[in-house]
């Protein structure tokens, strides 16, 4: 009885660490707080949007041990599209990065640290594509875009310019060591 009363103390101490370090590990940005409105600077422009399509800032911190890379996304889930809309897509962001500043998210990706890779996105290229959810009646219902920060166990994925959303999606959690995440809303 003495040998399970300390495993289980032993299950739940270690469990309880994992837990305190995986809290550790957190984004955030100057530009979005989380659950609130994304302003005009960073809706699309274009599909019938007339935002100032610019990336908003992001910093993390915390990130777990062995992290060799990061990759950032923003994802909304509620597009009415059956599997969502990839509306960023950045990895082999190099380990010493803890933070994207404003407006790096252009096409070209210029301002983007060395080696980071931006990939096709759900408008059909790469670089950051602010919110535009479709109007209607129906469709009032504020979109919501999740901001995730992967940190990663290799220093880079093997993947192009032109992989979809989904398949980094899936190596990004393929290799995951943690991510850290906030959630923005925006509806027309």
């Amino acid at each position: 009885m003495k040998w399970f009363a300390w495993l289980a103390a032993t299950l739940i101490a270690a469990f309880a660490q994992t837990a305190v370090a995986a809290d550790k590990f957190v984004l955030k940005s100057a530009d979005i707080a989380p659950g609130a409105k994304i302003t005009d600077k960073h809706v699309y422009k274009g599909f019938g949007c007339e935002g100032g399509n610019v990336s908003p800032a992001l910093e993390w911190s915390g990130a777990p041990a062995g992290t060799k890379s990061f990759a950032v996304t923003m994802y909304d889930p509620d597009a009415p599209t059956g599997s969502g809309w990839w509306h960023w897509v950045v990895f082999n962001i190099p380990v010493s990065t803890t933070k994207l500043e404003q407006g790096v998210g252009d096409a070209g990706g210029a301002r983007l640290p060395s080696g980071a890779v931006q990939s096709r996105t759900d408008f059909g290229g790469p670089g950051y594509g602010g919110p535009c959810p479709p109007q209607g009646p129906s469709l009032k219902k504020p979109h919501r875009y999740i901001f995730t920060v992967f940190a990663l166990k290799v220093d880079k994925l093997d993947l192009g310019a032109d992989s979809s959303g989904a398949l980094v999606g899936y190596m990004l959690n393929a290799n995951a060591l943690g991510k850290a995440s906030f959630t923005g809303r925006y509806g027309r």
